[in-house]
């Protein structure tokens, strides 16, 4: 009968929830430039009653507390907070009213469901036994990311489990979706600068061809993932800008410019091709006498989901939405910084649909017309506190 109460009570915040939304979605803030979101949330908390809030966290991290009238277990849940750099496009009336600014990305629903959820819990703290930790964090968008310093100022002391859901408009309303074990990928990031020797394009043989050098790399470094790392485990090595020259076509470039991304989920593959990918295009430079910069920059380590804690909330979820509502997914190569949280404690990372192809709500994450079926916050909360339920109550 708990988790009956709190759902129905939920049910009956949905209006307000989706207020808070689109006031979030109205007045969105950049990855660590989130500082009156950061006061809105905090005035929700204090308006529901709780008042064991941390501000300024690693930077602009909330972390508040409930904790019940019975000692136990202690869960924390996570929500991001921050936007994107993205103009919106949506015709809307709750369109965003910062030039340049959305939130494309959901992390604005992310935030109202929490708060919804945080609302229920704290008027029922008399059903719980334990804490939960709310953890309200920025920066999800940009390295270094605001999950990885909110861990080292201490927002998972005394957790016990953590757990996040990320809304999917891949996902159509109504789904959840999950991945055990490794669910997304280590992103890291790489850029390269080649030094060679310019000339006139009718006299090779005086030159150092920047772009032949920078092609050999490219080329070269495809070979790293199909023969030195081991075929069951994935890797990707992506080369996603080569600039080099001018506009003159009989010119011979002297210098070029190489960046690119590698993705893996396994901390040994990550390391072999760190250490190779930098040797190789060092070696390369060398044979044809050009100097080369190095520059390796590790973004997110890989969202690596606990078995255990996996199967308990796939369960939940299916006693929760029913069987069919409940789908497992391949593990995916983007980044996530969750992954923090997940190396420090065990917990889960997972996707509620927020897709309605009858809506027209189909456009993916970062995308100018991104928008979320309100819905899905329901189902979030729903989650949310399903989890609470079974941990604390």
């Amino acid at each position: 009968m708990t988790y009956q109460t709190w759902q129905e009570e939920l049910a009956k915040n949905y209006e307000e929830t989706v207020a808070w939304r689109r006031y979030l979605h109205e007045h969105p803030e950049p990855s660590f430039e989130e500082t009156e979101t950061a006061k809105y949330i905090v005035a929700r908390l204090k308006e529901f009653g709780i008042t064991d809030i941390e501000e300024q966290v690693g930077g602009n991290g909330i972390v508040a507390k409930i904790k019940g009238a019975q000692p136990g277990p202690t869960v924390a849940l996570r929500a991001d907070f921050d936007a994107l750099r993205i103009q919106e496009e949506n015709d809307v009336p709750y369109a965003s009213k910062v030039p340049g600014i959305m939130h494309a990305c959901g992390h604005d629903a992310h935030t109202a469901t929490l708060l919804s959820v945080a609302k229920v819990l704290q008027n029922h703290t008399a059903d719980l036994k334990g804490t939960v930790v709310l953890i309200h964090q920025h920066a999800e968008e940009v390295l270094p990311g605001g999950a990885k310093s909110m861990v080292e100022a201490g927002c998972l002391e005394g957790v016990d489990v953590v757990f996040g859901i990320h809304v999917s408009s891949a996902l159509e309303v109504g789904h959840v979706a999950y991945t055990n074990g490794y669910a997304m990928a280590a992103a890291d990031f790489f850029e390269m600068k080649l030094q060679g020797k310019g000339g006139h394009g009718a006299s090779p043989h005086t030159t150092v061809d920047a772009v032949v050098v920078g092609s050999q790399i490219v080329a070269q470094a495809q070979t790293l993932v199909s023969r030195l790392v081991d075929p069951v485990k994935p890797a990707v090595v992506t080369f996603s800008a080569f600039q080099a020259g001018g506009e003159a076509c009989n010119i011979i470039a002297d210098k070029a410019e190489l960046r690119g991304t590698v993705r893996t989920y396994q901390p040994e593959v990550r390391d072999l091709i760190e250490e190779n990918l930098e040797h190789l295009a060092k070696s390369v430079a060398g044979a044809y006498h050009a100097t080369i910069d190095f520059d390796y920059t590790r973004g997110y380590p890989a969202v690596y989901n606990h078995p255990a804690e996996t199967e308990r909330v796939v369960s939940l979820m299916k006693e929760t939405f029913g069987e069919a509502a409940v789908v497992e997914v391949d593990a995916a190569m983007g980044g996530e910084d969750f992954a923090y949280y997940v190396e420090k404690k065990p917990g889960t990372f997972f996707y509620v649909g927020a897709g309605n192809q009858k809506e027209g709500i189909t456009y993916p994450h970062h995308h100018p017309k991104f928008n979320v079926d309100e819905n899905c916050m329901l189902q979030a909360g729903e989650a949310f506190l399903a989890i609470c339920a079974d941990y604390l109550a």
